[in-house]
């Protein structure tokens, strides 16, 4: 296993403990509860970003731009008034 393997697995599960904090914070059953959850999201959420940071750094996941027709096939499914 090498370092993006790696990197791949870390990002992978962070991105499994953001869902898991996501539905403890929607399941809660008390404010504190609630803001537990979502400061552990919120933590876990830079956590994933910085792990993206890196991996995108060393050029191993990179975002693909979508192009103008599929944007507006994208807008028109959501927003069809416009």
């Amino acid at each position: 296993m090498n370092d993006r393997d790696l990197m791949e697995n870390l990002l992978l599960l962070e991105k499994g403990v953001c869902d898991l904090f996501l539905h403890g914070a929607i399941e809660s059953s008390s404010p504190q509860v609630h803001q537990a959850f979502v400061q552990s999201l919120n933590q876990s959420l830079e956590l994933q970003e910085q792990i993206y940071g890196r991996m995108e750094a060393h050029g191993w996941y990179q975002a693909q731009q979508a192009d103008a027709s599929k944007r507006n096939s994208v807008k028109m499914k959501f927003d069809p008034c416009c």
